[in-house]
């Protein structure tokens, strides 16, 4: 059975993500139930670092300015870690890995787009205390991403021009 495709319509374009469901089942499907209840839609990208990553998904974001933008989760709160042996994806390029307050089990509704290959932030590196699960890859609209990735931040690495995600569909397949 092939896994789902999330499509991310931005005010920058939009992009598509295979959702790994069968790889990381917890992970995916708690990203599928927010995007199927609409929690995304009208979210921005609240953290863009160039050479890095960049970040979505907390509902303060829905003012792009909020000074708590970042710091929020999903109303059913967290979710437990998702680390499984028999899905050791590496957080490269494209790739979307669960984003957590460095405490275990505190991730929720935030997840970045990693733009580079950060092997240092794999759940299965013993040799770092990060810890960020993938479950996602982008399959059509890098340049999108490359293009979000490149903007003009603040220094809290905001985006200067706010970038919203109008919605976010799930397609079963």
């Amino acid at each position: 059975m092939a896994n789902p495709i999330a499509t991310f319509d931005t005010t920058a374009g939009s992009f598509k993500a295979e959702i790994f469901k069968e790889q990381m089942p917890r992970t995916a499907q708690n990203f599928i139930d927010l995007a199927n209840s609409g929690f995304y839609n009208g979210l921005h990208f609240h953290r863009v670092i160039n050479n890095f990553m960049i970040q979505f998904g907390c509902p303060h974001s829905k003012d792009a300015k909020s000074p708590k933008a970042g710091t929020g989760g999903p109303p059913h709160g967290t979710i437990q870690d998702e680390f499984l042996d028999t899905a050791k994806i590496t957080n490269e390029p494209g790739t979307l890995a669960m984003a957590n307050t460095g405490s275990p089990n505190s991730g929720g509704s935030q997840f970045f787009i990693n733009t580079v290959h950060n092997r240092y932030l794999d759940w299965f590196d013993k040799s770092t205390q990060s810890k960020h699960p993938v479950f996602g890859k982008i399959v059509d609209g890098m340049d999108i991403i490359r293009n979000i990735e490149r903007t003009q931040t603040d220094p809290r690495d905001r985006p200067f021009t706010p970038i919203m995600v109008n919605s976010v569909t799930i397609e079963e397949a």
